[in-house]
């Protein structure tokens, strides 16, 4: 198992010895073996939707714990093929993506119509696939912070995908229009028995300042997530916050002096137990993203996954840190994320 107060260093302590006072841990619905029947069970969902849910839940090294570990890789259209798959060109084969999943124990894999599709007969059976229908192409100049259909429901149902996922850009000029067709989208994946995955970012020029990147602030996030919710998906994909205070610093908006005084605090673990109240308190589950590949990327994948975890947040979905490395380093990294959610030291703060 990873040693994971080695791998936190300095910050050991301060992130596992952590008491949330602020929304304590009772309030929340939190992840467990029983998920599905305590929660989304009771939800207007259709039985095939809590079928595709439990599959997703009871697959991979977490399987029946509550907790996901999921492979995202649609960066060949979001950003481009060579500047995701340079540092590691066997990624250029989706076949590759889909065993990086696989035998990095994960609990699902989340690619583009293309990539899973070519090698859907093979493997759909195998892993649980989460086909992402929309992307904002990194080609069409100058780019614009949209979400284009790459792909229908239909065609994710066909392949034998148990959800589908999309991507809303929050705080863009086409945010509206992208709410209403990616709500349109999860009510037929519904229909259909399949569960949903909102990756619901912020974008807009506004939400930076000279001194702050506020497309990370707990607080306008935490609103992302709470938009998510009430379109229905089960669960949501989130940047970790990192800092706070996005409405005040942006002067838009509606806040209130409690979500800084006392509903949060400076300590990473509070400001992401606030995105996680944002997603209904639970009840539909936060996923944190892992972020671009980098130095100590093991050390960075388990520091967010601890926070994650102890604010109760239900995993991490982790691509670049994985895949852009040798496929056994990956593989490792992927265990060490999972290696968090199975400690029994690192609890719910």
């Amino acid at each position: 198992m990873t040693n994971i107060v080695q791998l936190l260093g300095s910050e050991a302590e301060h992130l596992l010895q952590h008491h949330c006072t602020a929304i304590p841990k009772e309030l929340l619905h939190l992840p467990g073996p029983d998920y599905v029947d305590r929660v989304i069970s009771i939800k207007d969902r259709h039985t095939g939707v809590l079928r595709s849910m439990q599959t997703l839940y009871g697959h991979g090294r977490l399987a029946n714990t509550g907790y996901l570990s999921i492979l995202p890789v649609d960066q060949g259209v979001e950003h481009s093929g060579g500047a995701s798959f340079a540092p590691n060109p066997i990624y250029f084969d989706p076949e590759n993506i889909v065993k990086l999943a696989i035998e990095g124990g994960c609990n699902g894999v989340a690619s583009t119509l293309g990539v899973l599709a070519s090698v859907a007969r093979r493997y759909a059976h195998k892993i649980p696939f989460i086909v992402k229908i929309n992307h904002n192409e990194l080609l069409t100049y100058p780019n614009i912070f949209d979400q284009t259909i790459f792909a229908s429901v239909d065609q994710a149902f066909d392949m034998g995908a148990v959800a589908v996922g999309a991507t809303v850009f929050y705080g863009s000029e086409h945010a509206r229009r992208q709410i209403q067709e990616v709500s349109e989208a999860f009510q037929h994946a519904h229909e259909l028995g399949m569960a949903t995955v909102l990756w619901a970012y912020l974008r807009n020029p506004a939400f930076k300042t000279a001194d702050k990147d506020y497309h990370v602030s707990a607080d306008l996030t935490g609103q992302a997530n709470h938009l998510a919710a009430t379109i229905n998906a089960d669960i949501v994909k989130q940047k970790m916050a990192e800092n706070n205070g996005g409405y005040n610093a942006i002067k838009f908006g509606k806040t209130h002096p409690k979500v800084y005084s006392e509903l949060t605090s400076e300590h990473p673990i509070d400001l992401v137990r606030y995105q996680v109240a944002n997603c209904y308190m639970g009840r539909t589950g936060l996923i944190n993203s892992g972020g671009e590949s980098g130095k100590d990327d093991m050390q960075q994948a388990v520091r967010t996954a601890v926070i994650n975890k102890r604010a109760g947040g239900m995993g991490l979905i982790l691509g670049r840190k994985a895949f852009q490395k040798p496929m056994q380093d990956g593989i490792a990294l992927l265990n060490a994320v999972q290696d968090t959610y199975l400690a029994q030291e690192v609890s719910v703060a």
